[in-house]
């Protein structure tokens, strides 16, 4: 971006990829923990499965991939967005297979804990509370 650039993108996040060694069993704990059902899609080989959005040309999303992930506590952090209270995802989580790493945080629009999925991947459960 150049110096003389005056505004600021629509959104930073674009597109996320969570890599997974078993595409089947990552996408089974994301339903369970986020309550959706992920989209499976094959494009251009690719086996994926699509986290799901209301509007996916405006609003940024993600998949998971099968790769190897980062090692445990190594790789980046992926806030994703409870359906519920975020105790009740919390707990979901840890029974699917998942860690939480922290007690909740509150930030000024909301609540977030940090966790980690069975696979090792750094993932934030974020609750809005308040408008932005």
């Amino acid at each position: 971006m150049s110096a003389s650039t005056t505004s600021a993108p629509r959104n930073s996040v674009v597109w996320f990829e969570i890599p997974v060694p078993d595409l089947d069993k990552g996408a089974a704990f994301y339903n369970d923990v986020l309550q959706v059902q992920l989209i499976r899609e094959n494009m251009d080989g690719m086996e994926m499965a699509k986290f799901p959005v209301a509007d996916e040309m405006n609003m940024p999303s993600g998949h998971l991939s099968v790769g190897t992930p980062a090692p445990a506590g190594q790789g980046g952090v992926i806030h994703l967005l409870c359906p519920d209270a975020l105790e009740d995802s919390m707990e979901r989580l840890v029974k699917a297979g998942g860690k939480v790493l922290s007690d909740p945080i509150t930030i000024p629009f909301g609540r977030f804990t940090y966790c980690q999925d069975p696979f090792g991947n750094g993932i934030g459960l974020y609750v809005e509370t308040g408008k932005r």
